[in-house]
């Protein structure tokens, strides 16, 4: 064979190889991958809280200014309330969250701020009134569940403490919204008489008889105006062969 067509078949040769070489490499490819979708933003009051939501509320961090003193001093019986109320509306209207340092109280204003010490314990811990309650004579603050176990209330069920008011949304000695509330009643009969009487004697109050969420009755009474003096009226005033009377404040 001549020398250009051994030339020319060896050319061939190595541009057959270099397709080959070329047809068995991976080439890098680029997948476009879509961004991850954002989170929607829940609007409050739609829905009930998750445990996600439950959680960063129940570590919801309350704070009063530095050198913060009391404004009002009251010493007597904590209690504490929790499952059964948990997650239905409370006074404030916000969903009860046992989780949450959070107490009750008659006349405190809501969204006042609280210091709770434990007498016995020296154990002291910040919560804020969402709620009213406790119904129970001689007692002066029924706490969630969250601030029961922060003060050693949660075990023994009621303990000796000091409640100091370090900051409050309204004046506690005047103003305010005020009823009567009273009960409890273990039937609806008793309750519904009860009602009736009221509404006959104070015609110009609004009467009210509902369940709660442990299956006793109350009698709530809004007296004219909302008035201080008249629901203190008809605190002493009123006598029930069975439950107490109670002054609350509606705000």
């Amino acid at each position: 064979m001549p020398l250009s067509w051994r030339v020319v078949c060896l050319l061939l040769l190595v541009s057959l190889g270099s397709l080959l070489s070329g047809c068995g490499r991976n080439k890098p490819v680029q997948a476009q991958v879509p961004p991850a979708p954002s989170i929607p933003e829940e609007k409050p009051g739609v829905t009930a809280p998750s445990a996600q939501t439950t959680e960063a509320t129940g570590n919801e961090k309350i704070e009063v200014p530095a050198g913060a003193k009391p404004i009002f001093e009251e010493t007597g019986t904590a209690s504490w309330y929790g499952a059964p109320y948990n997650n239905r509306r409370g006074s404030n209207g916000e969903l009860y969250n046992m989780h949450a340092m959070t107490a009750a109280h008659l006349t405190l204003p809501l969204g006042s701020i609280v210091r709770v010490t434990n007498l016995q314990t020296g154990h002291a811990a910040l919560v804020r009134i969402t709620d009213r309650g406790p119904f129970v004579e001689g007692r002066i603050v029924d706490l969630s569940l969250a601030a029961a176990k922060a003060l050693d209330v949660y075990l023994p069920g009621t303990a000796r403490v000091r409640l100091e008011v370090l900051e409050t949304p309204l004046p506690i000695d005047t103003g305010g919204r005020w009823a009567v509330q009273i009960g409890s009643f273990h039937g609806e009969k008793t309750a519904a008489k009860l009602e009736q009487h009221l509404q006959k004697r104070y015609q110009t109050a609004k009467v009210v008889r509902f369940i709660s969420p442990v299956g006793v009755w109350w009698v709530r009474v809004r007296v004219l105006d909302d008035d201080r003096q008249r629901a203190m009226a008809l605190v002493r005033e009123t006598e029930t062969s069975e439950g107490s009377v109670f002054l609350v404040r509606l705000d």
